[in-house]
């Protein structure tokens, strides 16, 4: 399952990933917000961060105008490694060497046809493991 959250200027992007999941049978949670109505990006960057850090959820995507400031809320529950990537090796390079189980994504600067390369990198690329282990274990520290 994945967990998902936005503000309002991450939204419409949020919407989109959505139904983009839904069309290829991944199960998710949605932890608002539910429309385009002015709100603060940490309730629902955390809820989801929550979510994933409890085992809920196995990975969790957010989204804000910037991808930014939702990345740093989701930082601040212990166990979550959020990436923010505005590219498809970035999404590859993040799963690969940090293990990150949260993905920010900018909903200002991402379009429908980039988010959904990059969503699809980084729920299917795996940890490499290895020399990158020890790395992830002394950020968890």
């Amino acid at each position: 399952m994945i967990a998902l959250g936005s503000d309002h200027g991450g939204y419409s992007l949020k919407e989109h990933i959505k139904a983009y999941l839904e069309a290829k049978g991944i199960a998710f949670k949605d932890f608002g917000t539910h429309s385009t109505d002015s709100c603060d990006y940490p309730e629902f960057g955390r809820a989801a961060a929550e979510a994933v850090a409890s085992g809920e959820c196995e990975r969790g995507i957010v989204v804000c105008t910037t991808g930014i400031g939702i990345s740093i809320a989701a930082n601040k529950v212990h166990g979550v490694r959020c990436a923010l990537c505005r590219d498809l090796l970035s999404a590859q390079l993040t799963r690969r060497h940090n293990n990150a189980n949260m993905l920010a994504l900018a909903g200002g600067f991402t379009g429908p046809f980039e988010a959904e390369h990059i969503v699809d990198a980084f729920l299917t690329t795996a940890f490499e493991g290895g020399r990158h282990e020890r790395r992830v274990n002394a950020i968890e520290e």
